[in-house]
């Protein structure tokens, strides 16, 4: 990236479009069994050095750590997942997001949600409807005032996250990570899951399943051999993954092959 560093909304958009075109949303150390670290060491090394992903909890970690560096004011924030739920559904809180105040203006900021989050900063203030690139996003005032985020579809508004002004901590976040690369019911560690959030197309692996979204279309769904796997991760992707954990995952979903996504319905 080049350009100017200054703490304004510029440089907060090119950020964020630079991050989100460079490191994948990925899950592969928790179903792994491998432990996931939130301090900035971990997260650069893995993310920015080995060309590794990482969930919301370790993109919005290391992508705040890099706003606060230039002077920006972030405040972390925890959201409910909805991801076509009904707000009025309650889900756990366990998202990682962040509220960055520019020119005394709150911008809600996501690099962490997949292949469906913004690629830009969105503006805290009521039916607001904005664009970043071609994907249209409206943010709307929810019951006990909540914030709910919206993701244009071709048939209609989905429910993406719901979130209150509420700070929230490393410490928190860390907690939830525990819970998230830990527990069995968790789907990080039950399934691969990885997404690149793309300017134009968006590409998310869950298991065997590749999914392309492109704009106002039908999203196109291919099944890839296990075999196959360690490939898309590196040619779809750009994941650089050791040959061991390679076999590994190869292994991991042939014998998972067939285990229900009921996870995914439920916000994740």
């Amino acid at each position: 990236m080049t350009g100017s560093l200054t703490p304004d909304l510029q440089t907060l958009t090119a950020l964020q479009q630079a991050h989100l075109a460079t490191i994948p949303f990925e899950s592969l150390d928790p179903v792994l069994g491998r432990p996931v670290h939130l301090d900035i060491h971990t997260l650069q090394d893995k993310m920015v050095r080995r060309r590794r992903g990482g969930y919301c909890h370790e993109h919005n970690s290391l992508f705040a750590s890099v706003l606060d560096r230039l002077g920006f004011h972030v405040t972390g924030r925890s959201a409910r997942m909805l991801m076509g739920q009904n707000e009025r559904e309650i889900c756990a809180v366990g998202h990682t997001v962040l509220s960055v105040k520019v020119e005394g203006h709150d911008w809600h900021v996501d690099v962490g949600i997949g292949a469906s989050g913004p690629r830009g900063p969105i503006p805290l203030r009521a039916g607001t409807e904005i664009d970043t690139g071609p994907w249209r996003y409206r943010i709307e005032r929810a019951e006990h005032e909540h914030w709910l985020l919206q993701l244009r579809r071709p048939d209609g508004w989905f429910n993406l996250i719901q979130f209150t002004e509420e700070p929230f901590y490393r410490a928190d976040f860390a907690d939830q990570n525990f819970l998230a690369s830990h527990q069995p019911e968790s789907p990080f560690t039950r399934h691969i899951i990885v997404s690149c959030n793309g300017s134009q197309v968006r590409r998310s692996l869950k298991d065997q399943t590749l999914t392309t979204y492109r704009p106002g279309e039908t999203p196109q769904q291919l099944q890839i051999p296990a075999e196959e796997i360690p490939h898309v991760l590196s040619s779809v992707f750009g994941l650089e993954v050791s040959a061991e954990h390679e076999s590994a995952l190869v292994h991991r979903v042939r014998t998972s092959a067939g285990t229900p996504w009921t996870e995914l319905s439920q916000g994740w």
